[in-house]
């Protein structure tokens, strides 16, 4: 069951409360957004966006058998979010919510998220895009297979492993994750493969990043959350590992800089050992919050 991270935490510093309009942006499963929506009650409202039409469809159907009339659920990406809210009524936000973690529903999806089963390799959160797993294994140069592999996975053993696909896919195609992670155990040496992190979890995660957009998408969403947000706002960003968190600060910063932005947690704010021995999923989540200034 997906369980949301450091939910306490993010209800204490968007504090929503009657009437007030709030945004989640990556709203899964629910577990965010249905705590918010409870405490906006009776006449506040909340927005939902979801770009996979899976979850889309499942929390839709949970929402109707609530009778959940405060929450207006959108499938899109948060790239669109100033259209969508310009649409739905949310340009003077009272709060905008980000969890850029993969969810339990990606991982059990049999699209190729998990190096822990052997599915087809795909990795979209939307059929919509172009490009799959599959096509960046098989078709991309050995050169763009180790920048990716480096830059989104931070990969020591890019290079290694970038050449051994390349050699793996001259006898036919790599079609699974199965395939995939036994390309990456023969590339790296065997200290590394033994080790507790799984040698596939960099490079299975550059390859999601890379076919998601996820970094070029985080930017364009938090950029798209300070124009809809009204001065006072305050936006609350989960993100799980280094490269989230530089693109997060980096359009944070630049929005302070221009008078636009407040810092609220000089630190970031992580879980308790309790959420983390609870939800090990939690364990690399690090929020931020911000809030809006009047210009």
């Amino acid at each position: 069951m997906h369980k949301p991270v450091l939910l306490d935490e993010v209800l204490n510093y968007l504090d929503p409360g009657p009437g007030m309009k709030v945004i989640d942006a990556t709203i899964n499963g629910g577990g965010h957004g249905l705590a918010i929506a409870e405490r906006i009650q009776p006449d506040g409202k909340l927005l939902g966006i979801e770009w996979d039409n899976e979850i889309f469809k499942s929390l839709k159907f949970k929402i109707e058998s609530l009778d959940l009339e405060n929450i207006t659920l959108i499938n899109d990406s948060y790239v669109n979010l100033k259209k969508i809210a310009e649409k739905n009524g949310f340009t003077k936000a009272d709060g905008v919510l980000f969890d850029f973690g993969i969810s339990f529903w990606h991982l059990e999806s049999g699209r190729g998220f998990s190096f822990q089963k052997d599915e087809i390799l795909d990795m979209r959160f939307s059929p919509d895009l172009a490009v799959s797993a599959l096509e960046i294994v098989n078709q991309w140069t050995e050169k763009e297979l180790e920048k990716v592999i480096k830059e989104y996975g931070e990969e020591s053993f890019a290079r290694q492993i970038a050449r051994e696909i390349t050699e793996e896919r001259k006898e036919g195609i790599i079609k699974t994750t199965g395939q995939l992670v036994g390309v990456i155990k023969k590339a790296v040496p065997n200290w590394y493969a033994n080790r507790r992190l799984h040698p596939a979890t960099k490079t299975f995660q550059a390859l999601r990043m890379a076919v998601n957009h996820e970094l070029e998408n985080i930017e364009k969403g938090i950029r798209a959350a300070l124009e809809v947000l009204k001065p006072g706002g305050r936006l609350a960003v989960i993100s799980f590992h280094g490269l989230e968190g530089k693109v997060v600060k980096k359009v944070a910063m630049e929005a302070k800089k221009e008078g636009i932005l407040k810092i609220i947690t000089k630190n970031v704010i992580r879980p308790s050992w309790e959420e983390i021995k609870n939800n090990p999923r939690a364990r690399s989540a690090k929020l931020r919050v911000y809030e809006k200034q009047i210009i």
